[in-house]
């Protein structure tokens, strides 16, 4: 025994006594319905808004430069996917109402893209191809647009 604890048996320290912990409640019991009672929600296709009319603003030739015409872009445009060339300070609300009204489809999604610029060599002569911003314009299903005519 160390000299505390005799000092303190010998003053009489108490000890703490650990508050009880409370039982927990039982917890209650979902009520089931019966087999007979339950019923299917089948869900109905929202209604397809149709596609705004074809206005076009005057600022939407300051955010569009051109659609980009590559491989890629045409195999995107599958997917309702189109790549369009913006100008660097177009953001992509801007872009989203120049496509709709330029074109007259419901724009789903817009991401971008900024392209740096690059160095170009060419025999003795050092140059280079300027940068751009490039936006992936997302269509809603049943929206098309006709950049190239067949």
């Amino acid at each position: 025994m160390s000299l505390f604890s005799k000092i303190k048996s010998a003053i009489g320290g108490r000890k703490k006594e650990k508050p009880k912990k409370a039982e927990p409640k039982p917890k209650k019991e979902k009520r089931q319905k019966p087999e007979a009672a339950k019923t299917v929600i089948k869900s109905t296709p929202a209604p397809v808004k149709p596609a705004p009319k074809k206005r076009i603003s005057a600022d939407a030739y300051r955010i569009l430069r051109e659609p980009h015409i590559s491989e890629k872009a045409t195999y995107l445009s599958d997917e309702n996917k189109y790549i369009f060339k913006v100008f660097k300070n177009a953001n992509k609300i801007e872009i989203k109402n120049a496509v709709s009204s330029l074109y007259g489809v419901r724009v789903k999604d817009v991401k971008t893209i900024n392209i740096k610029s690059k160095s170009r060599k060419m025999r003795n002569v050092s140059g280079h191809k300027p940068g751009y911003k490039k936006a992936i314009v997302i269509l809603e299903e049943g929206q098309k647009i006709e950049i190239l005519p067949h």
